[in-house]
């Protein structure tokens, strides 16, 4: 069969066309699949799950929220021995029961309804590749308060005090490592830092990481719903997060023995923990200049015992510095009252909203003031807002405003 010159020249034309609609619809589905990018153009916070797994059991388990609008992070520690009522056996039993690695609806659901949250996203590391990620970032620098020396089955285990990088092996070691007589305080805030640490090392490697044989492996040793580009455009956005001010809150709760063993109940049925998310993510994605931490002194200005320093622990829940928690001048102070210094009508209202109290005053420093503390060495510090607790404080709320 003979083709003439313009019938050549017609069907070339026509695969350039097929090859450019090829190229123009496999664009256009690539860019829907990528959800991150989705949600990034819908305005939307990215919540991912992140959980650090031995044995096919979490050791860590994380929420990390982030807004990209205002680049700024939170993080929420999820501890294993959450108490909650399991509906398929009716019993009360730790969280990360419901954890299944190859099937995380169940225990994703429950963190969710936790939080009051969705989470978009899923990661999951076992300790074994922790070793190899850590590795492939070469360290991670991790500050360590006191040296640690315990023996366990395979010898003595040593890790030195102050600012250390270490490597795949210790890291891995540090972030699972648990002690009979460590208190649950201390080894959740260990854990934490290296979680951050572990954040902020992958922010800092993110270049190198964009190497196509590094990459390969790095994003293979994640267990992950994600495919490589939609988790390499994951911690693009994350470069953006300053792991210096994001802070991590942990769900706490009342300690109770259930079945032989101790479980940690939200207070407040979980109330409480939720209205901290709310505040969270109102603080994330409110477009400010000023991201210092306010400072807060609580008084005691009832005859129950304790009240204060329990109030405070509500309050360093919602990401406040309380630096001062003591007695009133008196124990019958019948009306709860919030007294700011700062200046800032928003911060104030937010704070107030906590403990649902309306009675603010305000009480503004004068230059010369501010100018005198600072001359007087012995002048204590003082706080940007003072709350006084009264008889109309129930423990959680302000009962009669």
């Amino acid at each position: 069969m003979k083709i003439i010159k313009g019938d050549a020249s017609l069907i070339l034309l026509a695969l350039i066309i097929v090859i450019l609609l090829l190229g123009i619809v496999f664009s256009a589905v690539t860019f829907r699949s990528n959800p991150v990018m989705d949600a990034l153009a819908s305005n939307r916070l990215l919540n991912v799950l992140y959980v650090i797994e031995e044995n096919k059991m979490p050791v860590s388990a994380y929420v990390l929220m982030y807004y990209s609008a205002t680049k700024r992070a939170a993080i929420f520690d999820i501890p294993g021995d959450i108490g909650l009522l399991l509906p398929k056996i009716n019993r009360y039993d730790r969280i990360d029961r419901l954890y299944e690695p190859n099937r995380l609806s169940s225990y994703q659901n429950e963190i969710e309804k936790l939080l009051g949250i969705e989470i978009n996203f899923s990661i999951i590391i076992t300790k074994e590749n922790l070793v190899s990620v850590i590795d492939l970032l070469e360290g991670v620098e991790i500050f360590i308060p006191s040296p640690v020396s315990y023996r366990d089955e395979n010898g003595i285990v040593l890790f030195p005090s102050g600012m250390t990088i270490l490597d795949g092996d210790k890291a891995s070691l540090y972030a699972t490592y648990s002690l009979p007589d460590e208190e649950s305080d201390m080894k959740s805030f260990r854990r934490q830092r290296f979680f951050l640490s572990f954040l902020n090392r992958q922010i800092e490697r993110n270049e190198y990481l964009k190497n196509p044989d590094a990459a390969k492996l790095y994003y293979s040793l994640f267990k992950t719903g994600m495919n490589q580009r939609t988790l390499a455009y994951l911690y693009d956005e994350f470069v953006n997060i300053n792991t210096e001010r994001t802070y991590i809150y942990s769900v706490s709760g009342t300690l109770r023995q259930v079945s032989g063993q101790t479980l940690i109940f939200p207070h407040y049925d979980g109330a409480l923990i939720k209205d901290i998310v709310r505040q969270t993510l109102g603080s994330l994605t409110r477009d400010v200049e000023d991201e210092r931490t306010f400072t807060v002194e609580v008084l005691n200005g009832t005859a129950i015992n304790g009240l204060a320093g329990r109030t405070a622990d509500i309050i360093r829940g919602f990401g406040y510095d309380v630096i001062s928690v003591k007695n009133a001048d008196r124990n019958d102070y019948s009306e709860t009252v919030i007294t700011h210094f700062s200046g800032d009508a928003n911060m104030v209202r937010e704070f107030a909203e906590i403990i649902r109290c309306r009675n603010i005053r305000s009480e503004f420093i004068t230059p010369d003031e501010i100018e005198e503390n600072m001359l007087n060495q012995s002048s204590e510090n003082r706080a940007d807002v003072t709350l006084l607790i009264g008889r109309d404080f129930d423990g959680r709320y302000v009962t009669g405003n």
